[in-house]
């Protein structure tokens, strides 16, 4: 009776317990998470800068995005088309949500994500913002908002 009752829980336990799921073309599967407006804005400009993916971009933008995306076809005339900013050796990180405690209840956000960098050979910091809408509990990037200044610094 004991070993029945412990091989059941045991296989509650691997039944219940997360998987990793593998695809077999890993460079154009789904992303991680879209459940906050950080990991998406990150995934979408790591697939740019760091991936070199457009496919794999295309995960994180709503449709109008996804067609201008096609429209340049690779990373390269992204950076330099869409973001106005060709760089390499690229580092990521948020810089500032224009969110606040009340996240669950806010629908409408900016991201502003700042990008290390080489630029032209020369060592390069600037940012760009983000706007991102919740649907269906993701956040999906809505709009690349222009830049008002460069900042290198």
């Amino acid at each position: 009776m004991k070993a029945i009752l412990f091989a059941s829980a045991v296989f509650g336990l691997i039944a219940c317990s997360p998987s990793e799921q593998h695809s077999d073309d890993s460079s154009i599967s789904a992303p991680l998470s879209l459940r906050t407006p950080e990991l998406t804005s990150l995934g979408f400009l790591s697939a740019i800068y760091v991936d070199r993916n457009v496919d794999k971009a295309k995960l994180y933008v709503d449709e109008p995005l996804k067609e201008i995306l096609s429209h340049y076809y690779i990373a390269a005339s992204v950076q330099r088309n869409m973001l106005n900013l060709s760089m390499t050796d690229v580092e990521l990180e948020v810089d500032e949500v224009d969110i606040d405690f009340f996240r669950k209840f806010t629908d409408d956000v900016t991201v502003i994500i700042k990008i290390k960098g080489l630029r032209g050979g020369q060592q390069w910091i600037d940012d760009r913002t983000l706007r991102l809408h919740k649907r269906n509990g993701n956040w999906i990037i809505v709009e690349i908002m222009p830049e008002k200044r460069q900042v290198n610094g």
